[in-house]
């Protein structure tokens, strides 16, 4: 039985379900419902997008993983009634995992590069590898993705203390003698701006960085291989 692959993530639905919505929601469901639940329906949109996302690319897929735990540790400090530095902390938790798991798989067998970069759906992997048994490369081609690795674990690392250094600044003490709804409606627009800011300050230019990376990484392995970078990708 021929086995089908999910189809492609759609990058404007991504950034519409798990960005635009929920700040649409935070900043505007106060006005329409309580505080305590506008949080709930805005975290409700990357939640089920990112659980159903996984499912469906269960073999392939832990960043959504990771993220329905950030999400989870979001509800959970905003439903505790925490605030200012702990959600700063927060910021910062998923891209250091992250990077910590890409920097320890540089030595494992299959190092991130490897797995996010050599996509046999996208590249000519039976080309690559005939190209790097006949020329005798396999452990330089190791070590290009052992290089590539550790520079996107610096990525992940740079996303970490670009959050938490935006999250001092957005996430400020709530006053206490406020009401708890008070609160928690301001908690939410700080959200809010956290996640705008977040995605226009930190994601946006990492996204330039991974590009860049994955174009320095095809370049290294044409000239590796001696075959041009257009021969690499799949037809």
């Amino acid at each position: 039985m021929k086995v089908t692959n999910p189809p492609p993530d759609n990058p404007l639905l991504s950034l519409t379900v798990n960005i635009l919505l929920p700040v649409m929601i935070l900043n505007k469901g106060g006005h329409y419902l309580t505080p305590q639940l506008t949080l709930l329906v805005a975290l409700c949109f990357p939640l089920i997008y990112g659980a159903q996302d996984w499912i469906r690319r269960r073999h392939k897929n832990y960043v959504s993983l990771l993220g329905l735990v950030n999400i989870m540790i979001t509800g959970s400090l905003a439903l505790g009634g925490l605030n200012g530095i702990w959600f700063a902390f927060k910021e910062a938790v998923l891209p250091s995992i992250l990077g910590f798991l890409v920097l320890g798989s540089a030595w494992t067998k299959s190092p991130a590069a490897k797995l996010l970069f050599c996509n046999p759906h996208v590249l000519n992997m039976s080309l690559i590898e005939e190209r790097l048994l006949a020329t005798a490369r396999e452990l330089d081609f190791q070590r290009i993705l052992r290089q590539t690795t550790l520079w996107l674990s610096l990525s992940f690392f740079i996303s970490a203390g670009a959050n938490f250094t935006l999250g001092l600044r957005i996430f400020e003490a709530i006053d206490s003698h406020l009401s708890p709804e008070e609160q928690m409606k301001i908690l939410n627009g700080q959200l809010a701006h956290m996640t705008w800011m977040a995605f226009a300050m930190v994601a946006l230019p990492l996204m330039l960085f991974s590009g860049i990376l994955i174009y320095l990484f095809l370049k290294r392995v044409s000239a590796l291989i001696e075959v041009p970078v257009d021969a690499l990708m799949k037809s």
